[in-house]
């Protein structure tokens, strides 16, 4: 929301101008501080989608803190987020889900239950629609 976005915005345009145009020596921490409210957040609105499910008795389905993640895992836990937000709206709605044919079908690992990394990392089917039917991989470790 507006709490989350206008303080990142402002922080990074900040600390921008005043490291790349007036130079003012230590003013990158404004750019560190935008980069650690913008992930503050992203965890705690996975926080939050998770408390919705919970209240209802379903397991939680994000990790929240995998927004802390490189890219792509960080890709991974937005994606689910979209995906479980928007079946949780349309229930509050009182309308019926229709088919999501990206995180369904093409995409798996959008819609899929609550997973590791490991088990998204040796489980393909979880990966793309053309790995489907591949065999789980097992690690020697």
């Amino acid at each position: 929301g507006y709490g989350t976005l206008f303080p990142f915005v402002y922080l990074g345009l900040l600390g921008a101008v005043m490291r790349f145009v007036l130079d003012v020596e230590g003013s990158e921490i404004l750019l560190q501080a935008a980069g650690a409210w913008i992930l503050a957040g992203q965890v705690n609105l996975y926080y939050r989608i998770n408390q919705k499910f919970i209240s209802k008795g379903e397991e939680a389905p994000l990790h929240a803190w995998w927004a802390l993640l490189p890219p792509p895992f960080d890709l991974i836990v937005g994606l689910r987020q979209v995906h479980f937000l928007a079946r949780h709206s349309a229930e509050v709605r009182g309308e019926a889900w229709e088919d999501d044919r990206v995180a369904e079908e093409l995409f798996p690992f959008i819609s899929s239950p609550r997973f590791t990394l490991a088990e998204f990392a040796t489980t393909p089917s979880l990966w793309f629609w053309f790995s489907r039917d591949w065999k789980d991989l097992k690690l020697p470790f």
